[in-house]
């Protein structure tokens, strides 16, 4: 289901930046808006919005986190097949796969590569076909 944005909106354009589906539209300094079609309900735009200005799925207005608590993908690699699937999806391309120690080793896996770019959305976990992808703090 959709987040909202409420009226206390300052147009920061911060959630429309981290927005990993693009669903958040609006000028600097506007009230912005969410595409209920396209957003994914991942909370990134509330997590981020300083102002508070962010209301889920059963209108509850989240609070600011820091980027410390943001899940992060966690991948077991021994399910991983190493598909590319949680790659494609990750457009902050925080995600990517291992390369092989040697010549035909199989044991190649997805990693959380940059940290610093995943905003916790968790598109790649809810993507991945053989599960292998938890989003965990810390």
């Amino acid at each position: 289901m959709a987040f909202t944005i409420t009226e206390n909106c300052i147009g920061c354009m911060a959630c429309s930046k981290k927005c990993p589906v693009m669903a958040i539209d609006g000028e600097k300094k506007k009230m912005h808006i969410i595409n209920e079609k396209r957003c994914v309900a991942c909370g990134v735009c509330q997590r981020i919005c300083p102002k508070g200005a962010v209301l889920d799925s059963v209108g509850s207005a989240g609070e600011r986190l820091p980027k410390s608590q943001w899940p992060k993908p966690k991948v077991n690699q021994s399910l991983c097949s190493a598909c590319g699937i949680c790659m494609d999806v990750c457009i902050f391309e925080a995600i990517k796969i291992s390369y092989p120690k040697f010549n035909g080793d199989l044991k190649v896996f997805a990693y959380l590569d940059e940290p610093e770019h995943c905003v916790g959305c968790s598109q790649c976990e809810k993507m991945c076909p053989l599960q292998a992808i938890k989003m965990e703090v810390g």
